[in-house]
C-alpha cells in the first residue's frame, strides 16, 4: 500500500522560498545540504528541491511505499511511464513515473522501511 506522503516543487531560491513558508504559515525547515529543505511535520511533507536534479517543472506528488520493487512492478504492469529509473538518494531510493493520463508522480521507500 501506498501513502501520499510528499510533495516535491521545483526551487530557484531554497533559501527565499524557506522564509516565505516560515513566514506565512510557520513551517520550520531541515534542510539537506544547501539546496533541499522538508517541512516535515505535517501528514503530508512539502519540500523545496533546488538541487537541479530529480525534478520536473511542477509540483511532484510522491508516494511512499515500504517495497519499492513492488511499486515499480506495480506502476508498470498498470501502464505506466517510467521517466526515472530507481536511484538512491539520503533518505532512502525512489523513481519517477507518468501515469497513463501523463500525471508526473514519484515513489520512494524510506531507508529503514
Amino acid at each position: 500500500m501506498g501513502v501520499l506522503d510528499y510533495i516535491e516543487v521545483p526551487s530557484p531560491d531554497v533559501a527565499g522560498q524557506k522564509r516565505f513558508y516560515s513566514d506565512v504559515f510557520g513551517w520550520e525547515f531541515t534542510d539537506y545540504g544547501d539546496h533541499y529543505a522538508s517541512y516535515e511535520k505535517g501528514p503530508c511533507q512539502f519540500a523545496l528541491n533546488g538541487t537541479g536534479q530529480h525534478h520536473g517543472a511542477a509540483a511532484l506528488p510522491v508516494i511512499r511505499v515500504t517495497d519499492i520493487e513492488q511499486a515499480y512492478t506495480n506502476v508498470v504492469k498498470a501502464g505506466a511511464t517510467i521517466t526515472i529509473e530507481i536511484f538512491d538518494f539520503p533518505g532512502g531510493q525512489r523513481f519517477h513515473f507518468d501515469d497513463p493520463q501523463g500525471q508526473s508522480m514519484a515513489v520512494y521507500e524510506p531507508q529503514n522501511a
